[in-house]
């Protein structure tokens, strides 16, 4: 079946999904941080979806108090099953897993991270681990370690099918945790507390899942990195609406501490993914073009919308280049420097 066909096929769902609104999608507004409980909260972005394009509008608050930025009001169960739907699988699926599977030198880099601090793990658990190709990374890096993943979708299966991972967990990391009690020498979040709907919740299931003398690396978007305020809405890892939560390092540091870990390293530049300036080029230029056809929409888009977008992605080739140029060549040297690092990445060892 043509992916046109498969737009088709989705769109009468997606358009009943869509005739009450998007209001129905939101829990109630929060008036206190999830965080810290603090009441000072201010806006700090509205925005839309920028990748995909579905209808609806979010708003990011921040906590005066402890600097926590959070979705709200945040989507309930509802909402992200639809926000996530054909996002990571189904119609996205290709599409994510071939920009996921070609970063072998990325993931190759977050497990080194661990080596001065454990250089023979014998097993890991990557929490959020999709289609599994950071385990298949990783496992250059060190051969006898045996790799497991978790995931809530389906991702997983497919990762273990393919050989990814040797074991795979699908659910909810708290909800699996009891069974994994102790079990690991390493346990791995990266880019996945920021989708959590509890983080302090998923960082108590990580201290169950490590043994005591045992890892947890957690690697999340840096929400005090000026890019952030720099690029606004068009910082890429704002990702609205599928991160929910953005943590402060200082926060991370004091939450963990009190769970029973010790961090034993932070770091910045080596966590820092140089796409910024390209993505925010990007999201602008396919925000200001009509995109391709999409099942959310009520109809197809026409020739002359295809051929406005054509044209203006074109005018924005040399735009593209030079974003790339700068990410690669001029910023990310810099990044710790310049304090634009887009993310951040801990070590914490169970006490």
């Amino acid at each position: 079946m043509s992916k046109q066909s498969d737009v088709e096929a989705l769109r009468s769902a997606y358009q009943r999904d869509l005739a009450e609104g998007t209001d129905r999608f939101f829990e109630p507004r929060r008036t206190t941080c999830p965080w810290c409980a603090s009441d000072r909260l201010t806006t700090r972005l509205r925005t839309t979806d920028l990748l995909q394009h579905k209808p609806g509008a979010f708003v990011l608050d921040r906590c005066q108090e402890c600097g926590h930025t959070f979705q709200n009001p945040r989507l309930n169960e509802t909402g992200l099953e639809f926000y996530y739907r054909d996002f990571y699988d189904g119609l996205g699926e290709q599409k994510m897993s071939g920009t996921f599977g070609g970063r072998t030198r990325m993931y190759q880099g977050r497990a080194r991270s661990l080596v001065p601090h454990d250089a023979t793990p014998k097993n890991w658990l990557d929490v959020g681990t999709g289609h599994g190709h950071f385990c298949e990374a990783a496992r250059e890096v060190l051969p006898g370690t045996a790799f497991d993943g978790l995931d809530f979708t389906d991702g997983v299966e497919l990762a273990a099918r393919e050989g990814r991972v040797e074991r795979a967990y699908r659910g909810a990391f708290p909800d699996l945790a009891p069974e994994l009690a102790a079990r690991y020498d390493v346990v791995s979040m990266f880019h996945y507390l920021e989708h959590s709907t509890d983080p302090d919740r998923e960082l108590r299931a990580a201290h169950e899942a490590v043994r005591p003398g045992g890892h947890l690396l957690i690697e999340v978007p840096d929400p005090e990195s000026r890019y952030g305020r720099l690029l606004g809405r068009w910082w890429l890892p704002w990702l609205q609406p599928q991160h929910l939560h953005f943590v402060p390092v200082a926060n991370l540091r004091d939450r963990l501490t009190g769970l029973g870990f010790t961090v034993v390293a932070e770091e910045h530049a080596e966590a820092h993914d140089p796409v910024d300036l390209l993505a925010a080029v990007w999201l602008a230029l396919d925000h200001t073009a009509p995109r391709e056809d999409a099942p959310w929409l009520p109809t197809p888009p026409g020739a002359p919308q295809k051929a406005l977008r054509a044209a203006l992605l074109i005018a924005g080739i040399p735009a593209l280049i030079a974003g790339t140029l700068l990410d690669r060549f001029a910023v990310r040297p810099l990044s710790r420097r310049l304090r634009v690092s887009n993310a951040y990445r801990i070590v914490a060892r169970r006490d």
